[in-house]
């Protein structure tokens, strides 16, 4: 069951709290000023956020964005939820857990990008892990924001492995894969795409030099990034929401169109980017990150309601939240375009 925005909307709406009128397409007031933290450091997939400011669909919107770079899709939703950005790009599921103890605070996601569970544990080729069980008595490390070691709790409830034999240690991000390949650590949290050209960067072969667990495979088919925004800001101005979707949304379809482009625009905000390789990573995110076959009938941004539930379902109960939120709470295609303008096709 997918979700029409427009049937959608009230029901939605009121769940969260909030009155949001029925938006035209019309842009938002002049030059509104919006902040936006995206999920880590400056790479290619990043591109298409930076194609709509250059090519001026934010401010066609009457918005005036600044993005600053993240370190963590996790981290990105207390600095919306506490008011120090409007708008960020993380993981849903962390929307999912601050919901559960603080409702009034928690962000709300608008726009769903990463459609496809990223997480995983990146082990050594030589490692003797090579299954969940494999991870008992074992030393794993991940960025302290890690989407993937957010979620550790729920996937040892799924697949019945014992957590608390299982050390976690938290490093600096930039340090994971040194510290797995120099073996101080047995895996890492991460996302796939993210580890994966980390360790090319640093010379790994990642396809001969590293295994992975992912959490996809053993039945957490979790939705991952999207667009959060403030309460506040929905509530206060839902036209300058509608229309910073609208101009990502402009910004993703011209950088599935033109690759090259979007890594150009982040090689703008980073010169010292590796073109080849971040080229690769835009990719391998479209893939394997985006590319769920959902899309075809309900487009990029949107979500299956009745999955998204079972997604809720899955971190309350593994993790024992004492609430669980309704899925209103948690997203709302009040703000997306039509399905007919939202992309179908990545390749």
């Amino acid at each position: 069951m997918t979700i029409s925005a427009r049937s959608f909307l009230i029901a939605a709406t009121a769940a969260i709290g909030l009155t949001v009128p029925l938006i035209a397409a019309a842009p938002a007031a002049a030059e509104t000023k919006l902040k936006m933290v995206l999920n880590w450091k400056y790479q290619g997939p990043q591109g298409w956020f930076f194609l709509a400011q250059d090519r001026g669909y934010f401010k066609e919107a009457g918005l005036d964005v600044t993005m600053d770079q993240g370190n963590g899709s996790g981290a990105a939703v207390p600095l919306v939820a506490n008011g120090t950005y409007d708008v960020g790009f993380g993981d849903i599921n962390a929307v999912i857990q601050f919901a559960a103890t603080k409702p009034e605070e928690a962000p709300i996601a608008v726009y769903v990008m990463y459609n496809r569970p990223p997480f995983t544990i990146a082990v050594r080729a030589d490692s003797s892990i090579k299954t969940p069980k494999d991870l008992e008595g074992k030393t794993l490390g991940g960025a302290a924001n890690d989407g993937a070691l957010k979620l550790f709790p729920a996937f040892c409830k799924i697949t019945k492995i014992d957590c608390t034999t299982v050390k976690t240690t938290n490093m600096q991000p930039n340090l994971r894969e040194q510290m797995l390949m120099n073996k101080q650590i047995d895996g890492a949290f991460g996302y796939v795409n993210t580890i994966r050209f980390s360790a090319k960067l640093m010379g790994v072969d990642p396809a001969k030099e590293l295994r992975w667990i992912n959490f996809g495979d053993y039945g957490m088919d979790l939705y991952s990034n999207a667009i959060i925004v403030s309460k506040k800001l929905v509530k206060e101005n839902p036209a300058a929401v509608k229309g910073l979707v609208a101009a990502i949304n402009k910004g993703l379809k011209d950088a599935i169109k033109d690759p090259d482009a979007a890594v150009a625009a982040v090689v703008k905000r980073e010169p010292l980017i590796k073109v080849a390789v971040e080229r690769e990573r835009f990719d391998a995110t479209l893939q394997d990150e985006m590319n769920h076959p959902e899309i075809a009938k309900i487009g990029l941004g949107n979500v299956d309601e009745a999955r998204l539930k079972k997604s809720i379902d899955i971190l309350v109960d593994a993790n024992k939240l004492t609430r669980t939120p309704a899925v209103s709470e948690i997203f709302t295609p009040a703000f997306l375009p039509a399905t007919a303008d939202l992309p179908k096709k990545l390749f």
